[in-house]
């Protein structure tokens, strides 16, 4: 896996007035925020807030009732999931997917599938060039699963891993697609303290290599250990964005997400 090249930072995704309707529920209200080259940006709320929702349409899955959503600063709001993973945008899921009947190896390799040239007949007759693009392939497959720390479990089946390697996985098959931009949906969720520690490593190491990571999680310790900008929604309005040092000190944040003994998750 190489390293995304080194720009000056700037805004790689920026989301304008965005606001998705359903019937008569408003999920989002005027949301705005930029997210900067190279930086770990979070997005917290209590359930209901929006997260997934504006998840969703960053990635292609929802059209927005209105506003739109930029990457490198070219519009993307109405691209289909596959247009916008082209561009360079991938995503993990509140709920893991993965190939449970393949191996952890062949999980990462179908991520670069967006890569592959090659026509179907071409693999169907097994052609020369087709055998070393798919040991291309392994092997930068295995060069991921060495970042990410699952290298010894190449040829184990993805449903014999325990919840924190396989979401550790999931993400390491997001960076298969080459991604300037990584969202990730609360990959802590249902992990114990160890396994969360690793998790954020890899998130750190994820920003370090230069990849842009916008994150949404409930682990309150974790987002203010790691993040560098945190958006804060509540009822589908962005309610406050700073610093983990701001939002633990915002005065609305404390009422309106972590109520009166809030504070105490920061110790």
């Amino acid at each position: 896996m190489t390293a995304a090249s080194t720009t000056a930072p700037h805004a790689v995704l920026r989301v304008e007035d965005l606001v998705v309707s359903f019937g008569g529920l408003a999920a989002l209200m005027n949301v705005n925020f930029d997210v900067t080259q190279g930086t770990i940006h979070a997005v917290i709320g209590p359930n209901g807030a929006g997260k997934t929702t504006l998840f969703n349409v960053i990635t292609g899955y929802l059209n927005p009732t209105e506003g739109t959503v930029f990457f490198e600063e070219h519009p993307i709001t109405g691209l289909k999931e596959r247009q916008v993973a082209a561009l360079g945008i991938s995503r993990t899921f509140q709920t893991v997917e993965l190939f449970d009947n393949m191996t952890v190896l062949e999980n990462v390799m179908i991520g670069w599938h967006r890569h592959i040239r090659s026509s179907l007949w071409a693999c169907g007759l097994g052609l020369p060039f087709i055998r070393r693009q798919e040991a291309e392939l392994r092997r930068k497959a295995m060069d991921i699963l060495d970042f990410i720390g699952l290298a010894d479990q190449a040829e184990d089946r993805a449903d014999s891993l325990p919840l924190g390697a396989r979401r550790i996985l999931e993400i390491g098959r997001a960076l298969a697609t080459q991604p300037r931009l990584v969202c990730l949906d609360e990959p802590a969720a249902g992990l114990n303290e160890t396994e969360t520690e690793t998790a954020a490593h890899l998130i750190r190491a994820i920003r370090d290599r230069g990849v842009t990571v916008l994150l949404v999680e409930h682990d309150i310790r974790m987002i203010m250990g790691i993040s560098d900008r945190i958006v804060v929604l509540n009822y589908g309005e962005k309610i406050a964005e700073g610093t983990p040092a701001q939002i633990q000190a915002d005065t609305a944040v404390i009422e309106a997400y972590l109520g009166d003994s809030g504070a105490g998750v920061y110790a």
